[in-house]
């Protein structure tokens, strides 16, 4: 449960990380004051935030008096497969040590973050989740974390980030107080038949550029649309780069670019990226930047 100043609090859930921390969400935490923790066999403890880190909704608490019985939990390795059985642990409505039972629905999927950015990689499932789940684990049936549940509405479907993305971010948090975002410094847009038809394209796999930030890494690298025709009675941009790969690495869609952005990259690294360009294949090295501080 968390307070802030002339607040009533707000609460979720967490798990044991290691001996000495717990994870949850960003947004369950916020800029709380006051930090409790409680276990199935304890009261309220009261706890501090180590870190968080808005981009991928995560957050790190440390704890003290943890239970014995509080073990750390393990993350599976690689991604789970559609139809994965798996449980939601958690606190919804305040109703605490509640599980629900449900499957791996899809993974790869995109949600909504801090300053019009994207989570990339999570998992979506169909366990119930509710108000108050957020920060839990979705775990396997053998108790291995798949996610930490995100959002939910309790309408069949949930959100979890990614164990990937959570084995990457959580080690920064408590080792260095927060973690760096590759960034880009554009604005992506899928292919749509309307973009594809507008710019003589002649596949539908890739990532369009429709806008560069001024001083951002994309600067001078990508060329983004140089104007704009309707197709349709859809208006798109015409003469930006598609994105196709990046260090190799297809990139058909939005979600597989923030994916490979978010799993394999960090800032600094300069990576080649391959895109069409004026009816031609190029390929171009590009220098990652660090999002923003929010």
């Amino acid at each position: 449960r968390t307070y802030t100043e002339n607040s009533r609090g707000g609460q979720g859930s967490a798990f044991v990380y290691s001996d000495d921390y717990l994870v949850t969400n960003e947004h369950v935490v916020g800029d709380a004051d006051e930090i409790y923790v409680r276990y199935r066999e304890s009261g309220w403890i009261e706890s501090a935030v180590v870190a968080v880190d808005a981009y991928s909704d995560l957050a790190v608490i440390e704890v003290t008096d943890k239970p014995a019985s509080a073990t750390p939990l393990s993350f599976v390795e690689a991604d789970p497969g559609v139809g994965t059985e798996v449980v939601a642990i958690g606190n919804p409505f305040g109703l605490s040590g509640s599980v629900s039972a449900g499957i791996v629905s899809g993974i790869d999927r995109t949600l909504p973050a801090a300053n019009g950015f994207s989570i990339p990689d999570a998992v979506q499932t169909d366990a119930a989740v509710n108000p108050g789940n957020s920060g839990g684990p979705l775990v396997t049936l053998d108790g291995t974390v798949v996610g930490v549940i995100n959002s939910g509405g309790g309408d069949n479907i949930g959100f979890a980030i990614s164990a990937a993305l959570t084995r990457r971010v959580v080690p920064s948090l408590i080792d260095a107080g927060g973690y760096d975002h590759s960034y880009l410094g554009v604005r992506l847009t899928d292919l749509t038949p309307p973009i594809v038809e507008a710019n003589d394209l002649q596949t539908a796999e890739g990532v369009y550029i429709d806008e560069v930030v001024t001083d951002g890494p994309a600067e001078g690298v990508l060329e983004p649309s140089d104007g704009e025709d309707v197709v349709n009675g859809v208006r798109v941009g015409v003469g930006g780069d598609v994105v196709v790969a990046m260090d190799e690495t297809p990139t058909p869609s939005r979600q597989h670019l923030s994916s490979f952005l978010a799993l394999e990259t960090t800032p600094g690294d300069t990576i080649a990226v391959d895109v069409l360009r004026a009816g031609s294949r190029e390929t171009v090295d590009l220098t990652l930047g660090e999002r923003p501080e929010i």
